[in-house]
């Protein structure tokens, strides 16, 4: 089967961030506001991944206010944190120490010498990942860019990946989706049809699955 797409998870897929604490405490102390890294990681460790999901699914960008402001409060800051918590959500992006895997460029580019379109699917709200892209200059380099705001479902359910490759008009046999999380991506993907690969930079995999630990690698599959 000829591959026709190849679409992309975001975060620790196509790039990475300072840690989360590290992040909160950057903000904190823009607002002369001291935040403990430790106490930032053990009031944030409670919510999982899926609990994030479901917030940003009912409730978009307020989720993460809320969240701010539940994470303040557990590190003992209680005066003006609902204004700090609101500055860290509008203020995220900036403070976060956006980079772009080395790999990622010139992947996307030779992909579209190919012919192949590209997309991302995230785990993401439109706010957010149209911030990211546009502050690492990614916006051009995709076809289509699918969240969880886009169609009100997140991965690992198999209607956002298929939305995607409805939106490229390409079948999901025909397409290859790249992501460094096995549940949220491989498994997701798989579910749906797609084509999946696991990137796994460090080699430490310990799923059965089929994985890159380049990007380019790709390139030999299209």
């Amino acid at each position: 089967m000829q591959i026709k797409a190849v679409l992309f998870d975001l975060g620790d897929t196509l790039i990475r961030t300072a840690e989360i604490p590290e992040i909160y405490r950057r903000i904190g102390e823009n607002f002369g506001v001291k935040l403990s890294v430790d106490e930032i990681r053990e009031a944030h460790k409670d919510v999982g991944e899926s609990d994030a999901i479901e917030g940003m699914i009912t409730s978009g960008q307020e989720f993460w206010v809320r969240w701010n402001s539940e994470v303040l409060s557990r590190a003992g800051i209680q005066e003006n944190r609902a204004f700090l918590a609101r500055k860290i959500d509008e203020l995220w992006w900036k403070y976060a120490d956006l980079e772009v895997f080395p790999d990622v460029v010139d992947t996307l580019t030779q992909l579209r010498a190919k012919g192949v379109k590209t997309g991302v699917i995230t785990n993401g709200l439109k706010r957010d990942y149209e911030q990211i892209l546009g502050k690492v200059r990614l916006t051009d380099k995709f076809d289509i860019v699918v969240g969880i705001d886009t169609c009100n479902k997140a991965k690992p359910d198999s209607e956002i990946f298929l939305h995607a490759v409805n939106m490229l008009d390409v079948r999901p046999e025909q397409a290859i989706f790249i992501g460094d999380s096995f549940k949220y991506d491989y498994e997701g993907a798989r579910n749906a049809g797609l084509k999946p690969l696991l990137i796994d930079r460090e080699g430490k995999a310990s799923e059965s699955v089929e994985t890159i630990r380049n990007l380019t690698e790709v390139l030999l599959l299209v």
